[in-house]
């Protein structure tokens, strides 16, 4: 099979207006995916559309690496030579609320190569999330250790990542992959989420971002 997930994600977040919402839709799945896709490095994409939490909706990139959105494919081809609709979507004419940003995978460390080659979750959580620097350690630590660990055990939770932003802000992103969008309501969820004594010293200090955590539904692949 196919490689679609590397190291890297290209993640662009969006509200539109309604009016203009099916003609967006159109463009994206008929024409941006695939220019996006055509530029080396960039593995597979998913899109989706906020159950809770906001921007509306998330356009989501695999990328083999972070540094193909340092590669002159994309910088020259995309980054800085955008469509005219793009420019509508993204630049507040139609569009608000525009966030791109690129990460680097940092959990798992090693991934299993069957996993390099899954299609987009059908559902996502996500936290945007920023800490002091003085905890910094500590709460990535925390985080792989003793936070994801119980998540991964509860039914409908396909797996999780974190990333480290490469551009843009806030500093980390987590993701993690569900079968239905009610898993992170179930009780065994709430359980993982509170059953350990040092979230309560780390979680203080977690600075989500406007509209995170989310939970999206995917839309494309349909």
């Amino acid at each position: 099979m196919a490689k679609t997930r590397g190291t890297g994600l290209l993640m662009v977040w969006a509200d539109i207006d309604p009016q203009f919402e099916e003609e967006y839709h159109r463009w994206y799945d008929e024409e941006h995916i695939a220019h996006l896709l055509a530029v080396p490095g960039f593995l597979s994409a998913g899109r989706y559309v906020a159950l809770r939490g906001s921007p509306k909706y998330l356009a989501l990139y695999e990328l083999e690496a972070p540094d193909v959105l340092r590669s002159p494919a994309f910088l020259d081809g995309v980054r800085f030579r955008p469509s005219a609709r793009r420019v509508r979507y993204s630049g507040g004419t139609i569009g608000r609320n525009y966030l791109l940003n690129g990460y680097r995978q940092i959990f798992p460390v090693h991934t299993d190569p069957i996993e390099q080659t899954r299609e987009p979750a059908p559902f996502l959580q996500m936290g945007r999330i920023d800490v002091p620097q003085m905890v910094e350690e500590e709460f990535n630590d925390w985080y792989n250790t003793a936070y994801i660990p119980p998540y991964l055990a509860v039914p409908g939770c396909l797996g999780a990542r974190r990333y480290v932003a490469v551009d843009g802000q806030p500093k980390y992103l987590t993701l993690y992959e569900f079968e239905n969008a009610t898993v992170s309501e179930s009780q065994k969820w709430a359980k993982a989420r509170d059953g350990n004594p040092w979230s309560r010293r780390i979680r203080p200090f977690m600075r989500h971002d406007v509209g995170s955590p989310g939970v999206y539904r995917r839309l494309y692949p349909k």
